[in-house]
């Protein structure tokens, strides 16, 4: 029985350094993806919808980094507000762009006054 047990032990250590040192196909190993958020978000002009979809994260091993993540959603927070801050001051020009005679939609002296006239 002995001899049974030291000849499998010889067996399968030789077949584990087989597999070990002759295993494989002898190349180097496959490169690793990096870690790291390339920035593919373009610094060049505003993000729009598509930038937004095609942005994928890196994973961890327990879920995503949160520097990439807090990078991401500062950019996007700030061209947010930028945005919002646009959007208000032209608010702001188009109501001061409008004549004071105009209200509800209709000029003073417009079509309005003219449906009583009988003509």
């Amino acid at each position: 029985m002995f001899l049974f047990l030291l000849i499998t032990l010889v067996v399968v250590v030789g077949a584990v350094t087989l597999a070990v040192v002759g295993g494989g196909d002898g190349g180097q190993l496959a490169e690793a993806p990096p870690d790291r958020l390339d920035d593919p978000l373009p610094a060049d002009r505003p993000l729009d919808r598509e930038d937004v979809e095609a942005l994928r994260l890196p994973m961890t091993l327990r879920g995503y980094r949160m520097a990439d993540v807090d990078d991401v959603l500062g950019r996007l927070g700030a061209e947010l507000a930028e945005r919002d801050a646009r959007i208000a001051e032209l608010e702001e020009a188009l109501a001061g762009a409008r004549t004071p005679g105009y209200a509800d939609g209709k000029a003073a002296g417009g079509p309005a006054d003219f449906e009583g006239s009988g003509s």
